[in-house]
């Protein structure tokens, strides 16, 4: 555990877009979303596969992360 990390997630005002590194089996995987909730031992993240949960003392790293970029326009127009 990172404790820089782990304390980062935990003084982050609820509503940031983050990005928190956990390990896991095997190696490490990253939960990139909103910061919905804290707790002494976890913290929950909406990705946009769902919520996340998390704890402290898998986290690696986090960091705060921009917000994502607007949906691209089709490459060719579709035909009527």
């Amino acid at each position: 555990m990172s404790l820089a990390a782990a304390n980062f997630v935990s003084t982050t005002a609820l509503g940031t877009r983050i990005v928190v590194r956990t390990r896991i089996e095997g190696g490490v995987t990253d939960a990139v979303g909103y910061l919905r909730s804290v707790t002494e031992t976890g913290c929950t993240v909406e990705t946009k596969r769902g919520l996340v949960t998390l704890a402290l003392a898998d986290v690696v790293a986090a960091k705060q992360v921009p917000p994502p970029p607007a949906p691209r326009a089709p490459r060719h127009p579709l035909a009527d």
